[in-house]
C-alpha cells in the first residue's frame, strides 16, 4: 500500500480552498458593509435585517430542490453557474452605488440571486471536497477549511469597514472581483461531474428523492437532536451581529471600529482552528456541543458589560476559539455516514433541518437593537443560548452522538473524472474546496452539521 501525498500537493483541493478562501475573504467584506450601506440609506436596524433574512429565506427555500438537483445533474457546471451568477450581481450592485442610483430593491434583488446560487454552491462543493480528499485526510481537510473561513474573518471585517469609510462602493468591488477568482479557481479544479445512478436518479420525482433522503435522516437519533440543537442556536446565534454593531455606535465607535471588534471573532476561530484536534479530543461530540454553546453563551453576555467601544473583541475572541473543533468533529462525523448517492440531498436537508429559522434572526436582532439597544439585545441573544443549552443537556438525544460513528466505505475508482482513485482509501494524483456556506459569514457561532459524504465515485 503507497503512502498518501500530503494534502498541500492535493491540486484539486487546493484549488478549492484558494478559490473559497478569496471569496470568503470577500463575503466577509460585505458582511459588515452590506448591514452599513442600509443603514446609510434607511436608517432603520430592522431594515438592514429584513434584506439580511431575505437571502437566507431563499437559500433555505431553494435548498432541498437544489440538493436534489446536485445529486442528478452536472456538479462541475452548477458550481462554476452558481459562482458566475454571484460574481455577476455583486458586479452589477457594484456600478449602481458607484453611479449612485443603488436603491433598497437593487440591494434585496442581488439578495436574492445570491440566496439562490448559495443554496446551488453549498451542496455541489461539499459534495467536491468529499469526492477528492481521501477519508483518512478529512479531518485536516476540514481544519483547514475552518481555518480558511476564520483568517477571512479575521480579516475582513476591519478591512471591509476601513473600505466602507473610504468609498461605499468599494467593498462590493473587493467581493465582486474575489468571486471572479474563486470562479477561475473552480473552473481549474476539475470536480467530479456526476455521482452515482445519476441517470437513473432523473427518472424519479423530485418528491420521492427528498423523501428518501428525509427517511434516512430520521432513522439517525443523534443527528436528529444535533439538528434540533442547531436550529435554535443557530436561530440565536445569527441574530448577533446588529446588535454588536448598534452597540458599538453608542458607545462612539465607527465602521472601523466595528470592524476590528468582530475581527476578534476571525482570530479565534484562527487560533481554535490550529488547535481543534486537541479541544476535539477533550470530550466526544455530543457533549462538546453542549460545552461550546454553553460557553458561547456566557460570552455573548459579557460583550454586554460597559468596558467601552473595543471591549466586544475580546469575549467574542475567547467565544469563537472552540467553535472550529466542534465544526470539525461534526463534519467527520457526519462523512463517515451519508451515502454518496445522498450527498448533496442530504446537504441541503441538513442545512435545512439545523438553518431553517434562521432567517429570522437578522430580524430579531435588529429589532431587539432598535427598541431595547445593542447591549439589551446581547443579553437576551445569550440567556437565550444558555436556556437553548440546559434544555438540550437535560434530553438523551445528544448522548447517542457520542457513539463512534462507522468507517467510512473505500471510494470506488474513476480514473477518468475523479482522478487516480485507490482502494482502502488511498488517492494519488488528485486535486481540488458557504459555505455558507458557502459560509457568507453571517454566523456567529454556527453549530455546523456540515456534510460532506462518501467519496464521489
Amino acid at each position: 500500500m503507497s503512502e498518501l501525498p500530503p494534502l498541500r500537493r492535493n491540486f484539486r483541493f487546493q484549488m478549492l480552498w484558494i478559490g473559497a478562501a478569496t471569496s470568503g475573504f470577500g463575503s466577509t467584506l460585505t458582511w459588515l458593509a452590506f448591514p452599513l450601506l442600509i443603514l446609510a440609506i434607511t436608517g432603520s436596524p430592522a431594515t438592514a435585517g429584513l434584506v439580511s433574512a431575505i437571502r437566507i429565506t431563499v437559500d433555505l427555500l431553494m435548498s432541498l430542490p437544489a440538493g436534489v438537483w446536485v445529486d442528478r445533474w452536472d456538479r462541475r457546471r452548477i458550481l462554476i453557474i452558481a459562482e458566475a451568477a454571484r460574481f455577476g450581481s455583486y458586479a452589477a450592485l457594484t456600478l449602481l452605488i458607484f453611479a449612485d442610483q443603488v436603491a433598497l430593491w437593487h440591494i434585496a434583488v442581488v439578495a436574492v440571486i445570491n440566496g439562490t446560487a448559495d443554496a446551488f454552491f453549498g451542496p455541489a462543493r461539499a459534495t467536491a471536497i468529499r469526492s477528492v480528499v481521501p477519508p483518512s485526510q478529512l479531518p485536516s481537510a476540514y481544519a483547514q477549511e475552518e481555518a480558511r473561513s476564520h483568517a477571512a474573518s479575521l480579516a475582513g471585517p476591519p478591512i471591509g469597514g476601513f473600505l466602507f469609510a473610504v468609498g461605499r462602493v468599494v467593498p462590493f468591488a473587493v467581493d465582486a472581483l474575489t468571486y471572479l477568482i474563486s470562479l477561475v479557481c473552480v473552473i481549474l479544479a476539475k470536480v467530479p461531474r456526476h455521482p452515482e445512478n445519476a441517470a437513473q436518479r432523473r427518472k424519479t420525482r423530485m418528491r420521492a428523492d427528498i423523501a428518501e433522503a428525509g427517511g434516512w435522516l430520521w432513522r439517525q437519533r443523534g443527528l436528529r437532536a444535533g439538528l434540533a440543537f442547531s436550529l435554535v442556536s443557530n436561530l440565536v446565534a445569527n441574530a448577533l451581529l446588529l446588535p454588536v454593531i448598534v452597540m458599538i455606535e453608542s458607545r462612539g465607535g465607527d465602521s472601523t471600529v466595528t470592524g476590528f471588534v468582530l475581527a476578534g471573532m476571525g482570530l479565534g476561530g484562527l487560533l481554535g482552528a490550529l488547535v481543534s484536534a486537541r479541544i476535539g479530543a477533550m470530550l466526544p461530540p455530543g457533549r462538546l456541543m453542549l460545552a461550546v454553546v454553553g460557553f458561547f453563551a456566557l460570552m455573548v453576555c459579557a460583550t454586554a458589560l460597559p468596558f467601552g467601544a473595543y471591549w466586544p473583541a475580546v469575549p467574542l475572541f475567547l467565544a469563537m476559539v472552540a467553535v472550529p473543533a466542534l465544526n470539525v468533529a461534526l463534519r467527520v462525523l457526519v462523512a463517515t455516514m451519508v451515502p454518496d448517492a445522498m450527498m448533496g440531498r442530504l446537504t441541503s436537508l441538513f442545512g435545512t433541518a439545523s438553518m431553517g429559522l434562521t432567517p429570522l434572526a437578522p430580524l430579531i436582532g435588529g429589532v431587539l437593537a432598535q427598541y431595547i439597544g445593542g447591549s439589551g439585545a446581547l443579553l437576551v441573544i445569550g440567556g437565550l443560548l444558555a436556556v437553548n443549552v440546559v434544555v438540550a443537556a437535560m434530553g438523551p438525544g445528544l448522548r447517542s452522538l457520542d457513539t463512534p460513528a462507522p468507517e467510512p466505505a473505500a471510494p470506488a475508482r474513476d480514473d477518468a473524472d475523479s482522478g487516480e482513485l485507490v482502494a482502502a482509501g488511498e488517492v494519488v494524483a488528485h486535486g481540488a474546496p458557504e459555505a455558507e456556506a458557502a459560509r457568507d459569514g453571517s454566523g456567529a457561532a454556527e453549530v455546523e452539521l456540515d456534510r460532506e459524504a462518501m467519496r464521489e465515485r
